[in-house]
């Protein structure tokens, strides 16, 4: 499993960095990136913090770990400057908050994401075909989340994406320890968002060309 998208103490998440790690290796994950809940009043604190400790871990671990942000509520006009100041704080991968169905997200967020330097947009929820194209055209992922309510639009995340020819990412989303789900389980994630087989082996392909790209 290469999960991109979880969260730790430094926002609404149980566990601190170096025990969601320890518990994601006895998963068998391979990869595992911090993205925790960032806007302009807290990137400047989590992300110098979670760069410093995927360093520190990472000699101990051959799973990769990667410091990054989740962009959250932030107002649309403003998603592409604090992208901006998240890579340079050293966020290894940025990750937007999508227009979920779970939150009431700031209408055009998926659009303003889509736009600027970012690597994910989470739970994009009934994302517009206009954007399902643009991610494509930006080499964007859309997640198909793992989380209880994030999940409830990806089946159309999915066929948008098909359609318009996006990569897919599943994701956990995970904020606790029993969020964290096997390779196993995220393959019938992506079959139950409608993708078959070979779809899923591109989804798994995407994540892994991603990770590769992200250095510390």
């Amino acid at each position: 499993m290469i999960d991109l998208h979880t969260h730790t103490i430094f926002s609404d998440g149980e566990l601190i960095p170096s025990e969601l790690a320890r518990r994601a290796e006895v998963a068998g994950y391979r990869g595992l990136a911090f993205t925790d809940h960032g806007d302009a009043a807290n990137i400047d604190f989590i992300i110098p913090r979670l760069v410093h400790v995927c360093r520190k871990l990472q000699p101990s671990y051959r799973m990769r770990l990667v410091p990054g942000i989740e962009l959250t509520h932030v107002p649309p006009d403003d998603i592409a400057p604090l992208a901006a100041e998240a890579r340079k704080l050293g966020a290894r991968l940025v990750v937007v908050h999508g227009e979920t169905l779970a939150e009431p997200v700031a209408p055009g967020t998926n659009h303003a994401a889509l736009l600027a330097e970012i690597d994910i947009l989470a739970h994009p929820g009934l994302i517009a075909e206009e954007d399902a194209l643009l991610a494509a055209r930006n080499g964007i992922a859309l997640e198909l989340s793992a989380r209880r309510g994030h999940a409830l639009a990806n089946g159309h995340v999915a066929k948008l994406a098909r359609s318009h020819g996006a990569s897919l990412i599943v994701n956990t989303d995970a904020h606790a320890p029993a969020d964290l789900v096997s390779s196993v389980q995220a393959g019938r994630i992506a079959a139950g968002a409608g993708l078959t087989e070979t779809e899923i082996s591109a989804l798994i392909a995407h994540a892994e060309t991603l990770l590769k790209k992200i250095q510390l």
